[in-house]
């Protein structure tokens, strides 16, 4: 049996932006990754101001006003909050 190996290229993070109902990040290669809103029920229910409020980390992002973590891979592997 083998394995499958995909190279999923470069995983950082550029910008992070919200529309009424996906997260929206943008990675330094080009790509955005757009997840809908309702997989992360803390950012979902934070304000305008806290969503602002990123910090963009190695392979993903923080948002310190909610304690929220999100990964990149995650997202691309469709891994919704718990």
């Amino acid at each position: 049996m083998s394995t499958l190996e995909i190279n999923v290229g470069d995983l950082r993070v550029r910008a992070v932006e919200f529309t009424a109902n996906e997260l929206v990040v943008a990675l330094v290669d080009g790509r955005r990754i757009a997840t809908p809103l309702a997989w992360y029920p803390r950012l979902q229910r934070a304000s305008a101001v806290e969503r602002a409020n990123y910090e963009i980390m190695p392979m993903g992002v923080h948002w310190p006003d909610i304690d929220e973590d999100l990964s990149v891979a995650g997202m691309l592997q469709g891994r919704r909050a718990r």
